[in-house]
């Protein structure tokens, strides 16, 4: 008999956030890989930061899964990756602040914390703007998305 985790079905994310300048006008975007198939999502903001893009790109990407999945989510943001692995915790137990008073962008760190919720998530941070391609690609895609840009 086989566990719940190999029962979920694997898809990868690739998630981006871009801002010009920051703050400013920003874009985001996320690749979904399920097997073969591929789904694209970006959007914009006319006035955010590049944190916030960062945030949206991955809570957009996790909202889009219609059911439970094992989720490897690779991004190139240390800010996400070390707030929904390290910190996340903390500023539950503490009411979502920090332990310096408050935090900031708590609507999107809320939203995301109820968007992995069904799922298993393996967080990846991987370096931008190096030899993944298709880190490159939602960063493109992500820079598209900027409001008049």
């Amino acid at each position: 008999m086989t566990d719940q985790f190999e029962e979920l079905p694997k898809v990868t994310i690739f998630t981006d956030g871009a801002c010009q300048p920051n703050p400013g006008p920003g874009g985001w975007a996320a690749l979904l890989r399920y097997g073969e198939a591929e789904k694209v999502l970006s959007g914009g903001d006319p006035q955010t930061t590049n944190n916030r893009m960062e945030l949206m790109a991955a809570v957009k990407a996790l909202q889009a899964l219609k059911r439970p999945c094992q989720v490897d989510l690779f991004t190139d943001s240390k800010y996400l990756k070390r707030g929904i692995t390290e910190w996340l915790p903390g500023w539950r137990r503490r009411g979502w602040q920090r332990r310096e008073g408050r935090l900031i962008n708590v609507d999107l760190w809320q939203e995301l914390d109820r968007a992995i919720q069904p799922h298993t998530i393996h967080w990846h941070w991987i370096r931008g703007h190096a030899e993944s391609q298709d880190n490159l690609r939602v960063d493109r895609l992500a820079r598209r998305a900027i409001p008049d840009w």
